[in-house]
């Protein structure tokens, strides 16, 4: 049998803010995953292909990177995996996309990667600005000088996308020549051509640009074997291998050989276009007027997350409470029954009744990352995250742990100070991620009444909801302060950043990573709280020994005596019955720690099981109030406003209670995957442990504070 030829690798590699992602959509769609490098926790996105050949290329969408010389884990990355041929990454070509508007800057890496010997295509993107920036490009002498195809492409309408895919043809047929490597843009040093030669023997896969590039990163490079590390350590000595003036020598080089080339190829008349972004980041990066303006943008977009969302979470709630009626009147009564409606559609239900809210939070952040605006926070509030020891690149990941703390933490590779990266890893899970969104969204309706202002704009529980993401960014600070002056380390710290020009944003971006979060969110973490739900269904319906049976007939008892009705006594019963199980057992041993908290044996079973994923709670809770009760028509939140505290007599959820509970999950680490990740990061269990201990003795603390000055 003939053996199935594997799909051509082809890698999407330029700076940040190239548009490289967005020409990466246009070329894959939907048919696109993300995963992680192999060997690390940094993510990779990678789509599939085909072209009008009907052959199928994997398409790798690289971090964006300045240089082969990086300063952060992200371009690490793409370092070791473009001078390792044998790496499971190592590309049969690339595909270089560079800002037309920004070019010079944007060549340097161009030139190093060039320099890999391998087939290449420089792709220009922006080119639907040209005419409005008045720029005119010479394509034919671009590509006579840099030796390799160069096409106009956009990746916001897509024009130059169907010319790309055509080059990609001829890549797959072995009609596009690999450039000259090492011709024209760098000429090697005496003590880097000595380098060379001398390790050629050793590593005869490299070319000689690769094996220049070992010895300047041999020290970190992961796939180096220590006996391999100690032969470039004894030539590097032996020979006066000067990395850092060689770095800065190779620099200045690359810069005066292709400075000329883009002057004489791209032509610039009138106004540049950057200008319409300076007169804007006037505004918008003030001193004054810049932090005023991001306060306002966050409290619309927490407002729309809570105002915008509530009718179809409505209507989602009113299906599967209906839905939950129509099978049990359907199906024959018996446990089955019992474990599709109260277990399966009640974790299913708590699931999917938060994505309304989840996608218009993904939906506005992707806006405002599209328009370049995130950029602009990071820039404009360095200065005060060095205060409290971040660093302006923090402000990234802080913002993006407003969605999920586990790929915020992993965005701290891109700060190049261990100190800064290691305070922004700790802090950042006081930050409200998309998980606490459905607990905040349960809860403040017990906890702040319902009232609107300015016609309707503003809601009292609009307001609430963004007063517990505040809470959760006030400790991140504080405690980032704290461990500013507990960390020492010697590196300095500084702030590199490119600011994009403001563009209208691109909705197939937006959309796709709207889609892509959405499904994330509703198979990876609703697998997990449809799989709670149904084995917190078992513990809940079944006891030790005849506890369970027992506790229904001195039920039954205690409901003649106090003469209830039919309903009223089918609640009570579902309680006792619980109570007397392995998760009412469990429960009440919890119950005496969280008692001067406000919280009953139920709440105590949400935080255990929730420390999987926070909105395992809501799940949790729907799973519990729907086992035995009669009211299946009722939602999650209209079974939590009937509870009732059988030692007090008052409701379960007051606002004090509420408040409690709120507070311990704005502070609280609830979250199996993010103390995993910080262990990965920090490549340590101290790190977690720390982080651990303080969120919950802080969540403790305030939750026993706040019932006890409310209640």
């Amino acid at each position: 049998m003939q053996k199935e030829r594997q799909a051509l690798k082809v890698a999407l590699v330029g700076n940040p803010n190239s548009g490289k992602s967005s020409i990466f959509n246009f070329l894959t769609g939907l048919q696109q995953k993300v995963g992680n490098f192999p060997g690390v926790t940094i993510d990779r996105k990678a789509g599939q292909l085909k072209l009008s050949n009907q052959e199928l290329i994997e398409l790798i969408d690289f971090p964006g990177t300045y240089s082969l010389y990086p300063t952060s884990s992200d371009e690490k990355i793409m370092v070791q995996s473009f001078i390792n041929p044998d790496d499971a990454d190592y590309p049969d070509a690339i595909v270089y996309v560079a800002d037309l508007t920004k070019l010079e800057k944007h060549l340097l890496l161009f030139t190093q990667i060039r320099d890999l010997g391998l087939p290449t295509v420089l792709a220009l993107n922006m080119s639907d600005l040209m005419v409005s920036s008045g720029l005119s490009v010479d394509i034919d002498k671009l590509t006579k000088k840099l030796g390799v195809p160069v096409i106009l492409v956009s990746g916001r309408s897509g024009a130059g996308v169907p010319d790309l895919k055509a080059l990609l043809v001829e890549m797959v047929e072995g009609k596009l020549a690999a450039p000259d490597a090492g011709s024209g843009f760098y000429r090697l040093s005496q003590e880097e051509a000595k380098i060379a030669t001398t390790l050629e023997s050793h590593f005869p896969n490299h070319n000689p640009y690769q094996r220049i590039i070992l010895a300047h990163h041999y020290k970190w490079l992961p796939f180096l074997k220590e006996d391999q590390k100690k032969i470039i350590e004894d030539e590097v000595n032996s020979l006066g291998f000067q990395d850092l003036a060689l770095q800065v020598r190779e620099t200045m080089q690359r810069f005066d050989n292709f400075t000329p080339i883009v002057q004489q190829s791209i032509k610039r008349k009138g106004a540049e276009v950057s200008s319409l972004s300076e007169r804007m980041d006037y505004i918008l990066t003030h001193r004054i007027a810049g932090p005023l303006i991001f306060f306002i943008t966050m409290l619309l977009v927490f407002q729309a997350i809570f105002s915008w969302a509530n009718y179809p979470m409505d209507l989602i709630d009113i299906f599967f409470a209906k839905l939950t009626t129509g099978v049990s009147a359907i199906l024959p009564p018996g446990w089955f029954t019992d474990l599709i409606t109260e277990g399966l559609l009640a974790g299913l239900g708590g699931v999917l009744v938060f994505i309304p809210q989840i996608a218009i939070l993904f939906f506005l952040i992707s806006l405002l990352e599209e328009v370049g605006y995130m950029a602009r926070a990071a820039f404009m509030f360095d200065r005060l995250m060095q205060f409290f020891g971040l660093n302006g690149r923090s402000i990234i990941a802080l913002i993006s742990g407003g969605a999920c703390a586990i790929p915020a933490i992993m965005s701290t590779r891109t700060i190049a100070n261990w100190k800064e990266r290691l305070i922004t890893i700790l802090v950042t899970p006081f930050i409200s991620c998309s998980a606490r969104i459905p607990v905040y969204a349960t809860l403040i309706v017990f906890a702040v009444p319902a009232k609107y202002y300015m016609g309707g704009l503003f809601s009292s529980q609009g307001l609430a909801f963004m007063l517990l993401y505040l809470l959760g960014i006030a400790a991140a600070l504080l405690s980032a302060l704290v461990f500013k002056y507990i960390l020492k380390t010697k590196e300095s710290s500084f702030l590199m950043l490119e600011l994009p020009s403001y563009r209208m944003p691109v909705l197939r971006n937006v959309g796709l990573t709207v889609w892509e979060k959405v499904k994330a969110f509703t198979l990876e973490a609703g697998k997990v709280i449809i799989l709670i739900s149904l084995v917190l269904w078992i513990l809940s319906s079944y006891g030790p020994g005849k506890s369970i049976e027992q506790a229904r007939l001195a039920g039954q008892e205690t409901a003649r005596e106090l003469q209830l009705d039919e309903a009223a006594t089918a609640n009570f019963l579902a309680s006792k019955e619980i109570e007397a199980s392995y998760a009412g057992k469990l429960g009440k041993w919890l119950e005496p720690a969280i008692e001067p908290l406000g919280f009953d044996w139920k709440i105590g079973i949400a935080l255990i099981t929730s420390f999987a994923a926070r909105e395992v709670f809501v799940g949790t809770m729907a799973t519990l109030y729907s086992i035995g009760s009669d009211a299946k028509e009722s939602t999650i939140r209209e079974r939590m406003a009937m509870e009732v505290n059988p030692k007090t007599g008052e409701k379960v959820y007051s606002p004090a209670a509420s408040w409690s509970l709120l507070l311990f999950y704005v502070f609280a680490m609830q979250c199996m995957g993010t103390l995993a990740v910080v262990k990965k990061e920090t490549q340590s269990w101290k790190w977690p442990i720390i982080q651990f201990l303080f969120m919950t003795a802080l969540a403790y603390l305030s939750s026993l504070v706040v019932f006890q000055m409310l209640s």
